[in-house]
């Protein structure tokens, strides 16, 4: 066991127990006396709160801040939390999830039954090389600093910022920054795969107190369109998951109808082609014929 593993036991046993002595710790690791007082040495520079006790029945523990009351949660409670952190870890990828759910996973009894839930996402290479532009912008964050990047937007145009971070925000497969830009002097909403040369500088801001209204008054979606079209039944259960299923209705032995509310752009259009063969559209005809026009500048690729 090398010594990272060691600090992380040595946290997950003083979650559990009360005082532990420099003893028992040794002979569980098969180290010495000495390896141990700097295991807590090294624990309470790392802010990990470690008290000593000194006596007979001495030995060492954590603040019982830094624990949660068991009697609070039940384990069906444990496991719920230990369920949500293991999604959000698979998408945030953060070293801080990690520690909690190593937390989370000492109060559950060992006997307990195992989780009935998995959640599961795609194991995309770009949510591991991102981490650290979370992170800066975690930290950022939370020291009110201000952040400089490059950022290449959707026309490929590349600019330079200096932002006033507030928010991370995931949705649905990327992170995005909300923060108060200061070359454009407004609030934007940066993706963060769209980001170079990110750096927190020393400068500090006070956060804006109307950051709050103006998110909400930002909270711009696309107008939606009703579009109906013919669907595969191999397909179905996509439109069920976003729409529901009053949005299906029988049409004839090959096609289902299906309604579906999609905005009349790019976004929208791009959603539609990826279902292929297995969706046409028939009304409205204006729809109809921005999705052709799509699709034709899409096989002028290929022409």
């Amino acid at each position: 066991m090398d010594k990272v593993e060691r600090l992380i036991s040595i946290i997950m046993i003083l979650l559990k127990k009360d005082i532990v002595s420099t003893t028992e710790f040794a002979q569980l690791f098969n180290v010495s006396k000495r390896t141990i007082l700097r295991d807590m040495e090294t624990l309470s520079v790392s802010n990990i709160p470690i008290y000593s006790v000194i006596g007979v029945n001495g030995g060492y523990g954590i603040m019982d801040e830094y624990k949660v009351d068991k009697r609070l949660l039940s384990s069906a409670d444990l496991e719920n939390t230990l369920t949500a952190l293991s999604g959000l870890e698979q998408i945030l990828v953060s070293e801080e999830v990690e520690v909690t759910i190593k937390k989370i996973e000492a109060m559950v009894s060992p006997s307990a039954p195992k989780a009935s839930i998995h959640l599961s996402f795609y194991d995309w290479k770009g949510r591991s090389e991102i981490r650290q532009t979370l992170r800066t912008c975690q930290q950022a964050i939370g020291k009110s600093r201000l952040v400089t990047f490059d950022y290449i937007d959707k026309n490929d145009t590349a600019t330079k910022r200096t932002v006033e971070p507030y928010r991370l925000h995931f949705s649905e497969t990327s992170w995005y920054l909300k923060g108060f830009c200061l070359e454009r002097r407004g609030y934007r909403t940066f993706k963060l795969f769209r980001m170079d040369d990110l750096a927190m500088t020393d400068q500090t801001f006070s956060p804006r107190e109307d950051f709050l209204e103006q998110e909400r008054e930002s909270d711009y979606r696309a107008e939606l369109v009703e579009v109906k079209a013919l669907i595969s039944p191999s397909v179905k259960d996509q439109f069920i998951e976003r729409y529901g299923r009053k949005s299906i209705e029988n049409y004839n032995s090959e096609y289902l109808l299906a309604t579906l509310h999609v905005p009349q752009n790019s976004a929208g259009f791009q959603f539609l082609a990826s279902f292929g063969t297995n969706l046409e559209i028939v009304e409205p005809s204006s729809y109809i014929e921005g999705f052709r026009r799509f699709l034709g500048k899409m096989m002028g690729k290929y022409g």
